[in-house]
């Protein structure tokens, strides 16, 4: 724990100087420094503040460490790099800048007016499967947040075998510390940088919601249920970020060490001392990526992400909840109708090994034997995938009391709409940050903005008060086992409902239960 307390930093600094609508303060003084950001409108922007020290060299495969205070004003006026990847040329939320190992940078948006009291913060974690993905895509600018009276940060975590690996030497090293899920220790780092620097921005830092999307949807799920998160937050949303072990079953910190002993063997690197460290840490860092990303993530063999270190990540997300492990946080889940799109699958590949099984889901999926077989794919697919799990966390939660409230997204832009079964994976992104002309150009119609201010409103109201609302859309009452009510995102609108699709959830719950049951010894 000596390096999470390292990241407690005891000086006592100044904090932000008053600011006045009619002169923005773009420079503020944070632990690490002061800074110097830029006006956008009526908004003020601050890019590329590092909130640890570069982890390169000996701080490969480490837990972040404290920054060192820099002199003078450092400019914040661009991004810093995103964490090393492989670009995955399809990606919904392409990056804005290079890649690089030397990544852990943070971004803050805030209103340049002052405020009276402090503002509401909310944090964002991209996605990516934790192989690719940053905080520089313009479709993730934190500008409409700050305009809607909200101080929102966002920021960068390792990814891949960057952020995620295990070997005995680093166990050794390690001494009873965390580590292993890099990735999660950094999103603590970033937290705790809010925790101790936000108020200079005007922010609340005993007000703080996270969201995250697909793999930030996960963290989300792995920082509610950690303790080393307890405290650095306050309301929590989960977009896509499943809760029936989303990236396959929960490794253990063993098996990860045989995986990342095995990718060392195929690097040359053997034995488990302080030479072979060095050695691993001496890899050039595509070799340490070696073609790992969103293309060739389902196949690999050879990387583990989220394994149970025993102290960051402790167990699955389900049981953690169950366990009562989980924040006692008002938390919002959900994901999108069409969300396993890009995952594939069908009733042949997820049930076709147990005859009677499949025969039960064609009559679930197609009673009337009307449904094309792509059609059925992607139900079954974001059925699996997201959307039975993200119901499988509410009810739990839910079961004990927290405050949880569910929705499902099936908004498409109208000149989609012909060619999409649906919302696809990711999709809901641009209308979540009201961003949607970024993604969609001169594409976009007065519907689509719309939509995008609706759920926009939901997000950013959650954030202030820790219930959803907005006026334009309907009444979101906290998610209910026996109601099974669930807020609709689509083309009517959005309202709440019973959900349309509980026959199909209910039998994917039923399948997954007894699976998670019979592999119990």
């Amino acid at each position: 724990m000596r390096r999470f307390h390292a990241m407690l930093i005891s000086a006592a600094l100044a904090t932000s100087a008053i600011t006045h609508p009619a002169m923005a303060q773009t420079e503020v003084e944070t632990h690490g420094g002061r800074v110097a950001g830029i006006t956008e409108g009526a908004v003020l922007a601050f890019k590329g503040i590092p909130f640890a020290q570069p982890p390169v060299g000996d701080l490969r495969w480490r837990a972040p460490q404290p920054v060192d205070r820099w002199p003078g004003v450092r400019a914040a006026d661009r991004y810093g790099p995103d964490c090393m990847q492989i670009p995955y040329k399809a990606d919904a939320a392409p990056l804005g800048v290079k890649p690089a190992e030397d990544c852990l940078y943070l971004n803050v948006w805030k209103p340049a007016a002052s405020a009276a009291k402090p503002r509401p913060v909310m944090v964002w974690i991209y996605g990516g499967g934790f192989v690719n993905g940053g905080s520089s895509p313009p479709v993730y600018a934190g500008t409409k947040f700050a305009e809607a009276d909200v101080v929102f940060v966002s920021f960068n975590y390792r990814l891949g075998r960057f952020g995620f690996f295990a070997h005995p030497a680093l166990t050794q090293e390690a001494a009873g510390a965390p580590s292993g899920n890099y990735a999660i220790l950094d999103q603590i780092a970033a937290l705790q940088w809010v925790r101790d620097n936000i108020a200079a921005f005007g922010g609340d830092p005993d007000n703080v919601t996270i969201f995250g999307e697909s793999a930030g949807g996960a963290s989300v799920h792995a920082l509610m249920t950690t303790p080393l998160a307890r405290g650095l937050f306050h309301k929590a949303i989960v977009l896509s970020g499943g809760g029936r072990d989303l990236m396959g079953p929960l490794q253990s910190a063993a098996d990860a060490e045989a995986t990342g002993s095995e990718f060392a063997r195929t690097k040359g690197v053997e034995g488990s001392d302080g030479a072979a460290l060095a050695a691993l840490r001496a890899l050039p860092a595509d070799s340490v990526m070696s073609g790992l990303n969103l293309m060739s993530l389902f196949g690999a063999k050879d990387f583990t992400p989220l394994f149970a270190d025993g102290q960051i990540v402790q167990k699955s997300v389900d049981d953690a909840y169950a366990a009562g492990d989980g924040a006692a946080v008002p938390i919002v889940i959900g994901a999108n109708d069409a969300d396993g799109f890009f995952f594939g699958g069908g009733i042949d590949a997820a049930y076709a090994p147990l005859a009677p099984v499949r025969a039960a889901a064609e009559k679930v999926y197609d009673p009337e034997g009307k449904q094309d077989a792509a059609h059925i794919g992607v139900a079954v697919s974001a059925d699996l995938t997201f959307l039975e799990p993200a119901r499988h966390v509410a009810k739990i939660i839910a079961g004990r009391g927290q405050p949880v409230f569910t929705y499902r997204f099936g908004y498409v832009p109208e000149y989609l709409r012909s060619k999409l079964p649906g919302a696809l994976h990711a999709s809901e992104l641009p209308f979540v940050f009201d961003t949607v002309e970024v993604r969609h150009g001169a594409a976009t119609t007065d519907r689509d903005r719309a939509a995008a201010r609706i759920v926009h409103d939901y997000w950013v109201n959650f954030a202030k008060t820790g219930v959803p609302s907005s006026a334009a859309g309907g009444a979101w009452a906290r998610y209910g086992p026996a109601a099974d009510n669930i807020m609709i995102f689509d083309a009517a609108g959005a309202r709440e409902r019973a959900d349309p699709i509980r026959p199909r959830l209910d039998f994917v719950e039923g399948v997954a239960n007894a699976a998670k049951a019979a592999s119990k010894p």
